[in-house]
């Protein structure tokens, strides 16, 4: 710890510097080069330095939870990053999971202020900064496998915002200057060709703080090494869902490399690659190409959780079939890069329904256990063998390590890296409300302290209060995103409407003014249920950023004890099969109910809003060895008294049915 007391210490001095270059003096003799000025980022806004956003409200209950969960807990419970993790010198897995976990880890901690947490992180940040190869290679000597160091730079980044500690910056320029001279005779391959773009962010990161010319000459390198997601997104060829045979070289027609391209994660990771690429060719167009990734994927592949299916490849549109964990979070993060990049509201709009659906969803109440793959259409959590295109039996099993333990060490990053990204630097040196959840930012403005407080419940509920209170009074524009489904938003600053400031859904309303202490800014996004049609025209609902499911109850049964958690099963207590009578037209009079949002907030114990919609059951559409068949096309008949049906939170909903049939009139 006496590194991070030290790295404490010079926090002044970075902040001094700020994004310019580091001097040569910063470096090491061997490493010193004649710095230029700082290098400006095209991106359209800027990520505040990790520590500086605070969780609040029902956002820190949420990352306590995850705290008190496996997300503070696994290497107690986890051999693969307990203490002989290869990430802290011992003997034990060497590859990605050490450096997955506290990739999410780190963030967590220094949002909670948590000193067990920041001492578990800092055992990975010291091995890996104080045994550097002499060569400048980092981590395990047993494994020389580029794609977990690319993993280990993006905490070695996060870790340098938060404490300036000076021994990142050499380290990362030793280690990129080896990778530099290394790649032509041992180039990129397996995960680290589809996941180049993961490490070509922090080696741009890197080059806005030293200016480094041979760090031009990485980037480029590791584009030509890499696949070229941009062209395979312009020839789409993955249109239907993925087989098994496809993926067997042994059988006609197959051809195992292009797994790589069908992989879920792959892809997920690959939505950043436009943004990424932007940064250092400053090519307008490159915004065109990540909407259609993201585009293409909805076709093709898109659920109504946000996501896209790949249980663990494209897997298409049935919403029967899954999403895996850890493609969930890396699509957030790869969605996080590209909003930064290049500042579209629309993409903050995908990130928040990601977060508030998908996300939760996929763990328990308590987050001891999650998912490898969910199910937007989940009626049973158990030992099947349908309908993963790839995966094994247990793939939707809650537990501690369903399927294959890489979500287990991955999925800390979702909520940590969301957290990161509520509020970002943006234009004229001010500050930008990129999504929403309760926070406290301390930050600097035109080089005075400020600090806003944001109070809400959203997304359960449509208003936000922001405070913002300046040392002194500042003079910054604060842009605040109005989301897309958002019509008639409402703006007010201490009281009064501006009607100078557009408030336009799907932008930023600008409000320009000299800030006073204790300024308070209101919106309002009044939500109101709407359809969406997805697979066999099947309908989902939803209000604001919230997807809502129907519950058909829970049984849970342990199939097996797992250390201090287990894996579960799950089956339904009363029917799902149901057709709604709803449309796109009735659909803003649905009945809505709300109630206090609880402690755990995407619990089905703490609901704080439900829908009341009228259906009937539709005995035609059943389940096989456990799975909810195709949601049957077109409008159906039944004859079936009339209920009153409840639907929740998407989250909330372990099991769930999300895409209904439309009923007859």
């Amino acid at each position: 710890m006496e590194a991070a007391e030290g790295a404490t210490m010079n926090r002044r001095t970075f902040l001094q510097i700020g994004t310019g270059a580091i001097t040569a003096a910063a470096l090491s003799p061997d490493l010193a080069f004649a710095a230029p000025p700082a290098v400006p980022s095209p991106a359209k806004f800027s990520f505040l330095p990790l520590g500086e956003i605070r969780p609040a409200g029902w956002l820190h209950r949420q990352l306590r939870i995850q705290a008190d969960g496996l997300g503070g807990h696994l290497d107690e419970c986890w051999p693969d990053v307990g203490p002989n993790s290869g990430w802290l010198g011992g003997t034990g897995e060497s590859w990605e999971r050490g450096p997955y976990f506290v990739d999410g880890l780190l963030p967590l901690a220094w949002q909670l202020d948590d000193a067990s947490l920041k001492a578990k992180a800092m055992r990975f940040m010291n091995w890996t900064l104080d045994h550097q190869a002499p060569n400048g290679m980092i981590g395990p000597a047993s494994n020389d496998d580029w794609w977990p160091r690319m993993v280990m730079l993006k905490v070695l980044a996060q870790y340098h915002d938060a404490t300036a500690d000076p021994r990142v910056i050499p380290v990362l320029t030793r280690y990129f200057h080896y990778q530099l001279d290394a790649l032509p005779a041992r180039p990129l391959n397996s995960w680290g060709k589809y996941r180049w773009q993961d490490e070509a962010l922090i080696v741009e990161w890197l080059y806005r703080r030293t200016g480094d010319p041979k760090l031009l000459q990485l980037a480029d390198l590791l584009q030509q090494q890499g696949y070229d997601w941009i062209a395979g997104f312009k020839d789409f060829q993955y249109t239907t869902p993925t087989t098994r045979a496809f993926l067997d070289d042994k059988q006609a027609g197959g051809n195992k490399a292009e797994g790589m391209q069908t992989h879920g994660v792959n892809n997920g990771q690959a939505i950043k690659a436009a943004a990424v690429r932007y940064l250092w060719n400053r090519d307008p167009a490159e915004q065109a190409n990540y909407n259609r990734q993201v585009a293409t994927l909805d076709r093709f592949h898109g659920l109504p959780n946000g996501m896209f299916s790949c249980d663990e490849h494209l897997a298409g549109l049935d919403p029967s079939h899954g999403t895996e964990l850890c493609t969930v979070v890396e699509t957030m993060f790869s969605m996080e890069v590209a909003l930064a990049a290049f500042g579209d509201p629309a993409i903050a709009d995908r990130i928040e329904k990601i977060a508030f659906n998908a996300l939760p969803g996929t763990f328990t109440d308590d987050m001891w256990a999650h998912q490898y793959d969910q199910q937007s259409n989940q009626v049973q959590v158990g030992l099947n063998s349908k309908p993963w295109t790839t995966n094994g039996t247990e793939a939707n099993l809650f537990g501690l390590e369903p399927n294959f333990g890489c979500c287990t060490a991955n999925f800390h990053q979702g909520w940590p890296k969301f957290t990161s990204s509520l509020w970002m630097r943006g234009p004229g040196d001010g500050l930008a409300a990129m999504l929403y959840a309760p926070c406290d930012i301390d930050t600097t403005v035109a080089g005075h302290r400020v600090h806003i407080k944001v109070e809400t419940d959203y997304p359960f509920r449509e208003d936000i209060r922001i405070t913002v209170t300046p040392e002194v009074s500042t003079a910054f524009p604060l842009h605040l995103r109005i989301p897309a489904w958002a019509k008639n938003a409402s703006l007010r600053v201490n009281g009064a409407s501006l009607p100078s400031v557009q408030i336009l859904p799907g932008t930023f309303a600008t409000v320009e003014r000299t800030w006073k202490p204790g300024d308070v800014v209101e919106l309002r996004f009044p939500m109101t249920p709407t359809v969406t049609r997805g697979f066999h025209q099947s309908l989902s609902i939803s209000r604001g950023p919230l997807v809502f499911s129907l519950d058909p109850g829970e049984s849970w049964v342990k199939l097996r004890d797992r250390g201090p958690t287990a894996d579960w099963q799950v089956f339904p207590k009363t029917p799902w099969n149901y057709a709604l009578k709803i449309d796109e037209a009735s659909a803003p009079h649905i009945e809505v109910v709300e109630s206090p949002v609880g402690a755990k907030p995407f619990a089905a114990s703490d609901i704080a809003v439900r829908l009341r919609v009228a259906g009937r059951r539709l005995d035609t559409w059943r389940s096989e060895d456990g799975v909810a068949k195709p949601v049957p096309p077109g409008p159906q008949p039944s004859n079936a008294p009339e209920e009153t049906l409840t639907l929740i939170p998407y989250a909330a909903a372990k099991l769930r049915i999300t895409a209904f049939p439309q009923l007859r009139p």
